[in-house]
């Protein structure tokens, strides 16, 4: 008996990341990709079009980055798998993300082998990380998860506020961000207004350097 094949959508604001990524795993026959999205939004959009099984996801990537869009995706009625694949370790990254209930975390160095163990492991309902980032979360547990004060107060974001905060700190202007979520910029102003209280910052240079330390935007970008 044929079994259906297990369906991935993946996300990567790299065109040849995206590409070299569904050449791999379409070589195995239990694999199909049924979707792409270049930013976090589209990669939101995309599992709740398609219903994928599995969306591999990057996490810096534009507008939404892969931490919020995991988020909403957990957060819906969905039962897609997520799992990161990037280049960050950053304890932050890790302890936010296994919170969240991603399904596996692996790093840009990974072998073929491993991403495909990842999918096959997040379908059964079981998580699979990187060795490296095993050790990761094994020390993060012995130093008790603290959290710096930096990361508690961006804690107190709502989640539209964390995706308003991104698209500030990339350098979008009210009218397109309101037209990005389709809210009025009123409502984005007001936004702004809640961010830059809730995070003690008077200047959006203040607000670039704390996104970059939390590693919100990527100044590689």
């Amino acid at each position: 008996m044929k079994h259906k094949p297990i369906e991935i959508v993946i996300a990567d604001d790299h065109t040849i990341v995206r590409q070299g990524l569904k050449k791999l795993l379409e070589e195995e026959n239990c694999l199909k990709i049924t979707g792409e999205a270049m930013d976090g939004r589209e990669a939101v959009q995309k599992v709740r079009e398609l219903k994928p099984d599995v969306i591999i996801m990057d996490i810096a990537m534009p507008v939404l980055n892969g931490i919020e869009a995991a988020r909403q995706i957990k957060q819906s009625t969905l039962k897609t798998k997520v799992i990161i694949l990037s280049m960050h370790d950053h304890t932050r990254y890790i302890r936010e993300l296994l919170s969240i209930g991603v399904s596996g975390y692996l790093l840009k160095d990974a072998v073929s082998s491993d991403i495909i163990k990842a999918i096959k492991t997040a379908v059964k309902g079981e998580s699979y990380l990187s060795p490296s980032i095993s050790s990761r979360v094994i020390e993060d547990f012995v130093g008790m998860n603290k959290k710096t004060a930096q990361e508690e107060l961006y804690n107190t974001l709502t989640n539209r506020e964390r995706e308003v905060f991104q698209m500030m700190v990339e350098g979008y202007p009210t009218k397109k961000i309101a037209e990005i979520l389709c809210l009025s910029p009123s409502t984005i102003k007001s936004h702004r207004s809640n961010i830059m209280e809730k995070l003690k910052m008077d200047n959006i240079s203040k607000l670039i350097q704390y996104a970059i330390h939390l590693g919100i935007i990527d100044i590689q970008m």
